[in-house]
């Protein structure tokens, strides 16, 4: 069973398989492997101790794992092979679970056998780079890096958790800390879950949880502990704590390379590769056709002045839209972030010369670059503290004029100072305006369906996001607290989840350096001021990457990494989505009252509004429930 199980992840491990089973305990182990450190016999998992006493199946890349090793051997451990898993293994068996994953630079997630206390341990890394499943269904426990895995079991039954639902409709994700799937979540970033098979009676798990790095303390202790240095100072930590975290990310004995958008992240990131790397640096980038879309020039440009040995495939609408139905076969949770397919594509294209790919994600959490941040600091901040009243009033003007309006209006204004789907923001304005606390901004600005029980019957309005009990209290800037709940869920949950599905689609390895914990120790020690000066989104970002490129080739307004949706469901997309959204469609399951989402649907396809992402939303949970249930 356990080989049947891993088959369905061969995506995500194409070079090796392999089964462990201890039946008087009825332990299981399944594993499938991307042979990136020692791709040798000597790295074969699922790996058991020299004693024979613990068993490990490990997932990821523990980048100090050579620094850690004379360590281990002073201490009498010996080792077979040069595999950062081995390493993994004996540093447990040494420190203990706990001890061990605080000394890992890395990204990971594993589990662990300890067949002397009869105990299995799940451990996922800091930032929750990596997934890690866990659940209870019928009799069995379950484990795996993606539900698909549990399918082959006959204890698995898909029932869809509601209160998941909802919190997908809002938020375009599932959180981590549940799953669509009721009975399964994630092990939360920095945890360690222990399943004591010897306690375990009568149909119940005894499981614990423990903590061995924890972001809200990081967070508040950043808050209370501010960096003491200047901003030239803080520049030059960054600076080398970016180095150092993209040196660790070179370690390798299959080919390697970057992704390359042309904005600041991965420019920093390739910028870094470039200082420290020992020969020619490859990178990678897809472009469209449409030109608000195409930032391929903007990365040429970079890559030409770095010297990297770049490739970039221009990719046509029609090639897109065919990734559109299989999605739901890379993620097997619903999935609205529609990033995922460019993101998929420069996957695939590394992946015809490389095996690891470094990427550029989360600059945009740690040092303030998305765009509702400024719409948050505005509306939730200082504008906070104007009366209700005349921001409703305020609000009534806005509406006074539809969307269409505002849209002819904006036609006024240079096309470099027009703003892209001017009325829809506006009327979304609006709506913040209307509201009072500051929180409740932001969970408007990042909802889809900010009232999700108004679509579907099967779920209540309710309130219980990851962030939940922390608040001004703890983060007292608004921007700040932002930040912090997005990286406490929205990074993880759908960033790190989008890069993971899609580049594991392929077999390719994608690192994030930035999300080095060390560097997000940094950042959360710096204030707003320092993370943006002068109110710049990611200025200390810039300032860091004016040292290795010209300000000319990046200062730029953020352009998204996504294609153009709106134009799609009104043209080469709109059969597919007319089958998913018809009423007998919606209506068939008992998850959707169509009458509101038709009437998006309608809106949408004239041209008087613009329902992309709201659609995409419903689109792609219907396309999910066609394909898995």
């Amino acid at each position: 069973m356990a080989g049947a199980m891993a088959a369905t992840l061969e995506h995500r491990g194409p070079d090796d398989s392999g089964t462990w089973a201890e039946a008087a305990a009825g332990v299981a182990f399944g594993f499938r492997r991307l042979s990136i450190v020692d791709p040798s016999p000597a790295g074969h998992q699922p790996m058991v101790s020299a004693d024979g006493q613990d068993v490990i199946i490990f997932n990821g890349e523990v980048y100090n794992a050579a620094r850690i090793r004379p360590e281990l051997e002073r201490r009498g451990r010996s080792f077979r092979g040069h595999s950062d898993t081995e390493v993994v293994l004996e540093a447990c068996r040494t420190w203990g679970l706990g001890a061990a994953a605080a000394k890992f630079v890395g990204m990971f997630s594993f589990a662990y056998w300890d067949r002397t206390t009869r105990r299995l341990s799940l451990v996922r890394d800091r930032m929750g780079i990596k997934p890690l499943y866990y659940g209870q269904l019928g009799s069995t426990f379950f484990f795996g890096s993606q539900p698909k895995s549990f399918a082959p079991h006959p204890d698995w039954s898909a029932e869809i958790d509601r209160d998941s639902l909802a919190d997908y409709l809002r938020l375009n994700y599932v959180p981590s800390h549940e799953s669509i799937y009721a009975g399964l979540q994630q092990v939360h970033p920095g945890r360690i879950v222990t399943f004591d098979v010897g306690a375990y009676h009568d149909g119940s798990a005894a499981l614990s949880e423990d903590s061995y790095w924890d972001f809200r303390s990081v967070a508040r202790d950043g808050v209370r502990d501010r960096f003491p240095g200047t901003l030239q100072d803080a520049v030059d930590e960054l600076d080398g704590l970016l180095r150092t975290a993209v040196h660790d990310r070179l370690i390798s004995d299959v080919p390697l390379g970057a992704f390359l958008s042309g904005g600041i992240d991965s420019s920093c990131v390739v910028a870094a590769m470039c200082a420290v790397a020992s020969g020619p640096v490859r990178t990678f980038s897809i472009g469209f056709a449409e030109k608000r879309y195409d930032e391929a020039p903007f990365a040429k440009a970079v890559a030409a002045h770095l010297g990297t040995e770049h490739e970039e495939l221009y990719v046509p609408a029609a090639d897109a839209l065919t990734l559109v139905e299989k999605v739901s076969d890379w993620f097997d949770e619903p999935f609205a972030d529609n990033s995922v397919i460019p993101t998929y594509l420069v996957s695939r294209l590394a992946r015809r010369q490389v095996t690891v790919a470094l990427s550029g994600d989360g600059g945009d959490e740690l040092f303030g670059g998305y765009p509702w941040y400024g719409f948050g600091k505005i509306l939730g901040g200082g504008f906070a503290r104007v009366p209700w009243g005349l921001r409703r009033a305020l609000a009534n003007t806005i509406r006074g004029l539809g969307p269409a309006g505002w849209d002819r209006l904006g036609r006024i204004l240079p096309a470099t100072l027009r703003p892209e789907r001017c009325g829809d923001r506006l009327h979304k304005i609006a709506a913040l305006l209307d509201l009072c606390d500051a929180d409740q901004v932001y969970r408007v600005l990042i909802s889809q369906w900010p009232k999700p029980h108004e679509i579907s019957p099967l779920v209540a309005d309710r309130a219980d996001e990851a962030w939940r009990g922390t608040g001004p209290d703890d983060i007292p800037d608004f921007l700040e607290r932002m930040l912090y709940y997005d990286t406490l869920a929205y990074l993880p949950d759908d960033i790190l989840t989008k890069v993971d599905r899609a580049s594991m689609a392929v077999g390719l390895e994608a690192r994030v350096p930035l999300l080095d914990h060390r560097i997000v120790e940094f950042a959360w020690r710096l204030p707003m001021s320092m993370r943006c000066p002068n109110g710049v989104p990611k200025g200390l970002l810039r300032e860091v990457l004016a040292r290795y490129v010209p300000r000319p080739l990046f200062e730029r307004p953020k352009q998204g990494f996504e294609q153009p949706i709106a134009e799609w469901l009104r043209g080469p997309l709109r059969t597919w989505a007319e089958d998913l959204l018809s009423e007998a469609a919606l209506h068939k399951d008992g998850i959707f009252d169509p009458g509101p989402i038709r009437a998006r649907w309608s809106e949408h396809l004239s041209g008087r509004r613009n329902w992309q992402y709201p659609l995409w939303n419903v689109l792609m949970f219907q396309e999910w429930h066609r394909r898995w249930l």
